[in-house]
């Protein structure tokens, strides 16, 4: 074989790989970290959020929202000096709360909302020095399985 079909071959492998990866999106990552605390994970930059929101069903009320911190390898990520907001829709209602550090590795908030089946959320959280990484959840949704809701 000559050096430029080797290279050839190496280059097609690399970027088929990166098809690949590229398909399953950020949830590949999310559903190999675990929900350790009840909620749903989700890929935010190099780190995961995982987020949890009270089960209250259509009644809103004053509820709160908490953020666990980790990085990609499941590192607790201190939230001291960090900074965030959670954006929660649900219907036509939508709530923005202010997340603040709340121990070691969480944040947390308090806001007016309903926990209903649809409800989206967006949390965007600033950790010291660094930019703000953001991530979307579907905090009530049945998890997946990982490969149900796609096609190869």
């Amino acid at each position: 074989m000559t050096k430029v079909a080797v290279l050839a071959t190496v280059a097609l492998g690399l970027w088929v790989g990166a098809g690949y990866a590229h398909a399953h999106g950020d949830d590949m990552h999310a559903e190999a970290s675990k929900a350790a605390h009840g909620g749903q994970v989700q890929v935010a930059g190099a780190n995961h959020f995982e987020l949890v929101v009270a089960k209250t069903g259509k009644d809103a009320g004053a509820n709160p929202v908490v953020v666990y911190l980790t990085d990609g390898s499941g590192k607790k990520l201190p939230s001291a000096g960090a900074s965030g907001t959670a954006t929660l829709l649900t219907g036509k209602d939508k709530s923005v709360l202010t997340l603040s550090p709340d121990g070691d590795n969480r944040m947390k908030g308090m806001g007016h909302y309903a926990s209903a089946p649809g409800m989206k959320a967006i949390v965007s959280i600033t950790l010291p020095g660094k930019s703000a990484e953001q991530a979307r959840f579907t905090p009530l949704a049945a998890p997946s399985d990982g490969h149900s809701d796609h096609k190869h």
